[in-house]
């Protein structure tokens, strides 16, 4: 291959890391500056022109998907290699390769096994329980969530003193038993394969030299999304003698609540010597004002290294500000905005609508299905697909309907009341011989005593509930205090509310109370019938407009998406909605610097998502968590992009 082909479409910015002699090298990448580009064309370089072998090369990565471009970029370049010639892989998969082949040292069984999530999940639920732990108290979530915390420190508790009277040591003592039942059992968790590769190294000199000694060139991609582990794992590796670039971009770090580490940016450049910074800042994506803006935002953050994003693109149109006045109304002038675009250009795949929270999407969907406007959630799911609203409906439409034989496996032991494995076998059986539903076999089996001990206890009480529910709806209450007590009585409130300590079942609440607003919005337009209860027209309502409407991966559609999601993405047309104090920055961050800086930067990675056209929106009024209405002020975000980029409307 002619050399020349490496370099040719690169600018000269990309030219000089390629290119670059230096051991120790921060290529510092803003968005869109073609980092993937630099990565593929120095593997090339290594190889063609610094005659270092693919075996040499360490290529680390955050995703499957991102190390398969990167290796099939870096084949169309030099042609075809063997997969195990030059290593391009996840971090993840990098420390298994690492453990198969070491697993005698690492203490493994040859034939370990990697727990998935929900293995995870259940092996937790067994230990809280073999434990005499309280369940409440002691959650599988919660537990899971630990584990994999103090996974991520390399924690030492071994020798730790139990006291049996603290929560903390409770938490150790559940901990050494997962970890205990692990190693007996040959299994290791997602987490735990950073550990153990990172420990194999710290533990065994002549295999770390031998790493060391072979991968005489390692990059590293995506460097904002490191945590500690993985920072220390690239230290150990990384000798003297080694060449290693790190590729990444401060600005662009949003991950910390899951443990990446901005500040690795800092240590890299205490901790090795005579590094090399050469910048990336020309931007191949977005127009003049869209970039304008994301540099003036990202300039207020002061932890950061300096850079500033440029381009030849025009100056393309101005960014469109709106305030709406409820929500529902920011839903609508989105909508109407997408249906103009569609006539004008003929293709919603290049838009994309981004909020802070995934319970912001509630109202999104219902307003562009009344539109006919078609949507789909990018990497999550619909707001009626969630797990807990899906539970919540189970019981509205089993209280409704006791034949319905869905909703009845759904809700029978959700949240877990001791109705076990048996009793549902028995359940199952004498309604399939006497055709009955399970309700009605629930009935008979409990009133003739077929069950007996703890499960017959539950099965009553669970009986009890939905007889009492039933009566309840009944009542004279509006609609959304109906489900609001529902969701209290059935025990679904309490299970997520002690939770919220965890991001994810923060989360769950406020899907939760959005549910509730969305029903007294339906029940305040409501026109009364006597075919239907208030609650059959809510359950029919939803099942018309929501079922009918979900997404197809292969028709034309608007995405819809966290801020977090769309790292790495790009869209034509770009919307960032509810753009508010209190939602982003959240109020959390805005008490926090350091949140509140990552915060900023997760505005700063919508708007340079943006392409041609970014729209940012906020509203005066909004229901938010479940709250009655409140007065919402602009996010000091809006304030800090430069007025003669907007256009206010």
């Amino acid at each position: 291959m002619n050399i020349s082909n490496i370099l040719s479409k690169l600018n000269d910015k990309q030219k000089e890391a390629v290119t670059s002699n230096d051991k120790n090298i921060l290529v510092l990448s803003g968005a869109g500056s073609g980092k993937t580009r630099v990565l593929v064309n120095r593997i090339a370089w290594l190889q063609l022109v610094k005659k270092c072998t693919p075996w040499s090369i360490m290529a680390v990565t955050f995703t499957n998907k991102s190390a398969l471009v990167m290796r099939n970029r870096v084949q169309s370049l030099i042609g075809v290699q063997k997969k195990s010639d030059i290593w391009i892989s996840t971090f993840h998969g990098l420390a298994n390769h690492l453990l198969r082949t070491h697993y005698i040292n690492a203490n493994l069984p040859k034939d370990f096994q990697i727990l998935d999530k929900n293995d995870q999940i259940r092996l937790l639920k067994q230990l809280i329980r073999s434990l005499n732990l309280n369940e409440k108290k002691y959650s599988v979530h919660q537990a899971m969530h630990y584990v994999n915390t103090e996974k991520n420190k390399i924690s030492d508790i071994q020798n730790t003193n139990i006291n049996n009277n603290s929560i903390k040591t409770t938490w150790i003592r559940l901990y050494q038993s997962y970890r205990d039942i692990c190693h007996r059992s040959g299994l290791i968790d997602f987490n735990e394969l950073l550990e153990r590769a990172y420990l194999l190294c710290l533990n065994y000199p002549n295999i770390l030299h031998y790493y060391q000694k072979r991968f005489t060139n390692i990059l590293v991609d995506e460097f904002q999304d490191t945590n500690k582990i993985q920072y220390d794992w690239l230290c150990l590796l990384s000798r003297e003698s080694n060449n290693l670039m790190i590729v990444g971009d401060d600005d662009q770090s949003i991950y910390g609540w899951r443990g990446a580490q901005v500040k690795n940016f800092q240590r890299f450049l205490e901790d090795f010597k005579n590094v090399r910074i050469i910048t990336l800042e020309q931007n191949y994506r977005s127009t003049n004002n869209i970039l304008k803006a994301a540099n003036a935002l990202i300039c207020k953050n002061h932890t950061r290294l300096k850079k500033k994003l440029w381009t030849r693109e025009n100056k393309g149109d101005a960014i469109s500000v709106y305030c709406a006045f409820n929500s529902a109304d920011e839903a609508l002038f989105v909508a109407n905005n997408l249906i103009n675009w569609k006539k004008k250009h003929g293709s919603l795949n290049e838009c994309a609508i981004l909020y802070r929270n995934n319970f912001q999407s509630r109202l999104l969907e219902e307003i562009l299905s009344k539109k006919n406007v078609p949507h789909q959630i990018y990497g999550g799911i619909k707001f009626f697909e969630r797990k807990e609203i899906k539970d919540i409906m189970a019981y509205l439409k089993f209280i409704i309907n006791q034949n319905n034989n869905i909703a009845y496996m759904r809700i029978i032991n959700t949240p877990n009341r001791g109705i076990g494995p048996r009793t549902l076998e028995s359940i199952n059986k004498y309604a399939n011989l006497n055709h009955l539903s399970l309700w009605d076999s629930s009935l008979f089996i409990s009133n003739k005593k077929i069950i007996k001990g703890k499960s017959a206890i539950a099965l009553k009480k669970f009986i009890t509930l939905i007889d009492s529910l039933k009566k309840q709806i009944l009542t004279i209450l509006p609609l959304h205090e109906q489900i609001y007590h529902i969701i209290r009585q059935v025990g679904l409130w309490n299970t997520y509310k002690e939770k919220t300590s965890i991001p994810t079942y923060h989360e769950h609440i406020h899907n939760i109370q959005e549910l509730i607003i969305m029903s007294k919005q339906y029940d305040n337009s409501l026109e009364s019938t006597i075919h239907e209860s208030p609650l059959q027209q809510f359950l029919s309502y939803i099942s018309l407009e929501f079922e009918e409407n979900l997404s197809n991966s292969h028709t034309d559609s608007v995405q819809l998406m966290t801020l977090h999601a769309a790292k790495g993405l790009e869209f034509s047309q770009v919307f960032i909605v509810g753009l508010e104090e209190g939602i982003c920055p959240s109020y959390v961050a805005l008490t926090n610097k350091e949140l509140l800086e990552e915060e900023r930067r997760l505005i700063y990675v919508g708007i340079t998502r943006a392409m041609h056209k970014l729209t940012i929106s906020y509203s005066e009024t909004r229901h938010v968590y479940g709250k009655e209405t409140i007065i919402q002020s602009p996010s000091r975000f809006i304030n800090e992009l430069p007025i003669d980029c907007l256009e206010v409307s």
